[in-house]
């Protein structure tokens, strides 16, 4: 299995993802073929691989042992075991991985289940709106209660975030590269900290039906894990007038900004951005500024 990335997804001209800067820090993963683990106080987990793309797992609170498929790269080997709470029940889940393509990480999670004693495969969302098809570099954040999962196509490291609806598990935050023009950009918005920006892309909240919720241009290398209404990164108009259009690509407006009104950037379309200005009267206002072509 591959990254899929849709060819409407394009990547921002203005540089690079790094790795680093990208991944949050995954769970330990065992360099060698069997693990032992506390999945709870007093019950202890034993997994080990066969050499035949499976591991065998099973607790000593049974004699009974599961053979599970395991991650493999593409070779059919080169599987590392590890363990996490990947469900946030307090329980040690097991975790399978190999890499792929020199630098994609494929994961494979069984999560335990305390009635039975057993461990049931942890199914990957799917859909349009999804980077990474699968689990990869696959890390929890208890604090959020999130899943992030992270991975490269092309140039560009991309990232899923991941919550939970019950059981099931949903797409919660997912971004999309933006392509800005930061020269034409500079003439009509001044972006705050411009230094540490890194790369602007547009993330997006969903909820577990699927409804987009929100949209917002951030840094890449900084992925809004808390379930807090995201904010875009803020700038300041730099012209006397600046026009305020509707909807992206229209040609008239009665709506203006003007010189040092404050703005965040929401969304990028063809060469148009969408920000949101606070009106100290009315409050929250939305609407699109079109970036200068490059002189």
């Amino acid at each position: 299995m591959t990254p899929h990335t849709p060819a409407s997804r394009r990547c921002a001209a203005i540089g690079m993802l790094i790795a680093a800067g990208m991944l949050l820090a995954p769970p330990a993963l065992a360099d060698d073929s069997e693990i032992r683990f506390e999945v709870t106080a007093g019950v202890i987990a034993h997994a080990r691989l066969t050499g035949a793309g499976t591991v065998e797992v099973g607790t000593d609170r049974s004699s009974a042992r599961q053979l599970l498929p395991a991650a493999t790269d593409e070779e059919d080997g080169g599987t590392r075991l590890g363990h996490a709470d990947y469900n946030f029940d307090g329980y040690q889940d097991l975790a399978t991985s190999a890499t792929l393509g020199q630098v994609n990480e494929s994961f494979t999670v069984y999560l335990y289940q305390p009635d039975s004693g057993r461990f049931r495969v942890l199914a990957a969302p799917t859909g349009p709106e999804i980077s990474c098809e699968g689990l990869w570099t696959l890390s929890p954040d208890p604090a959020s209660r999130t899943l992030s999962s992270s991975c490269r196509s092309g140039p560009m490291w991309y990232s899923d975030v991941y919550r939970y609806q019950g059981d099931r598990l949903y797409l919660y935050r997912s971004m999309r590269g933006a392509l800005v023009e930061t020269s034409g950009m500079s003439r009509v918005l001044s972006l705050d900290s411009a230094e540490d920006m890194g790369i602007l892309v547009v993330w997006s909240t969903w909820d577990a039906s699927g409804k987009r919720l929100e949209r917002a241009l951030w840094n890449a290398f900084d992925p809004p894990l808390a379930d807090v209404p995201m904010k875009g990164w803020g700038a300041s108009v730099v012209p006397a007038r600046l026009p305020l259009y509707s909807r992206a690509g229209d040609t008239a407006t009665r709506r203006y900004l003007v010189k040092g009104d404050r703005v965040e950037l929401l969304d990028e379309a063809d060469g148009w951005l969408q920000v949101r200005y606070l009106n100290p009267a009315r409050g929250p206002i939305l609407g699109w500024v079109k970036v200068p072509d490059p002189e």
